[in-house]
């Protein structure tokens, strides 16, 4: 029986989605990694509403999108109709991926692994990422590196992460609270949503963590060469103070 993600429904609405996450700082190194096989076929995992999709189609490159959100992807086939980019987006579930093809790149940005909850969950992404990946070609991925201290410290408070007017004009506040669980590895985030001045609701914003031995085992182990571990997207090395892993991986 299917998994659900535990993500809230507001997580998933496009509007709501686009007007928090207009940051694109990692752009640039997708781009570049991309770059090195421009002419190749290029699957992007997670891809929203299109955030990095649409840019890098307008760049140039043959990429496909895929998402298990309607509403996100439905958000995201607007915004490349508006600019005339023809971009193939996929509904599918990445735990579940079957896609005839096979390509020179796979990406999963934005800390989009950190929705796999268990193991389990992770080794099935695996399997489907190097089932559509050609040999030698490249795997990448971004995550946190996760840091107990701020976590613990986090568990305290009740803090706004974000305010914004939406493009369907609500006024959005978003509060975070947190609570981490050792045994899972689990963040149980909840993102409390206030709309035009009212509370909404509280939506799930659940993150499994992963820390960098760990990862770098699991990959080895589904047969991915780690050609490159950045510590953020200008390619700083990797250490004790970074706040992201950057992985570049190779399909062996």
């Amino acid at each position: 029986m299917e998994r659900k993600y535990a993500v809230g429904s507001l997580v998933y609405d496009g509007n709501i989605y686009d007007g928090m996450n207009t940051e694109i700082a990692d752009l640039p190194f997708y781009s570049r990694w991309l770059e090195k096989k421009k002419d190749g076929r290029i699957l992007e995992l997670c891809c929203g509403t299109g955030r990095l999709t649409i840019p890098l189609a307008k760049e140039g490159y043959n990429i496909v999108g895929v998402d298990n959100s309607v509403t996100m992807l439905e958000q995201a086939q607007i915004k490349a109709d508006e600019i005339d980019a023809s971009i193939k987006f996929i509904e599918s579930d990445m735990r579940f991926l079957d896609l005839p093809e096979v390509y020179d790149t796979i990406f999963i940005p934005f800390n989009s692994i950190h929705h796999l909850y268990d193991n389990q969950d992770f080794f099935r992404v695996m399997t489907n990422v190097k089932k559509n990946l050609k040999k030698d070609g490249y795997f990448l991925f971004d995550c946190f590196n996760p840091n107990i201290k701020y976590i613990v410290q986090s568990e305290t408070e009740e803090k706004i992460i974000a305010e914004y007017v939406t493009k369907d004009g609500r006024e959005v506040i978003i509060k975070q609270t947190m609570v981490y669980e050792s045994n899972t590895q689990i963040n149980r985030i909840k993102w409390h949503y206030f709309i035009n001045g009212e509370f909404d609701s509280a939506q799930n914003m659940d993150m499994r963590m992963f820390f960098p031995q760990e990862l770098d085992q699991y990959l080895n182990t589904c047969g991915f060469e780690i050609l490159h571990k950045f510590g953020g997207f200008n390619e700083e090395t990797f250490d004790n103070t970074s706040e992201k892993q950057i992985l570049v991986c190779k399909n062996n």
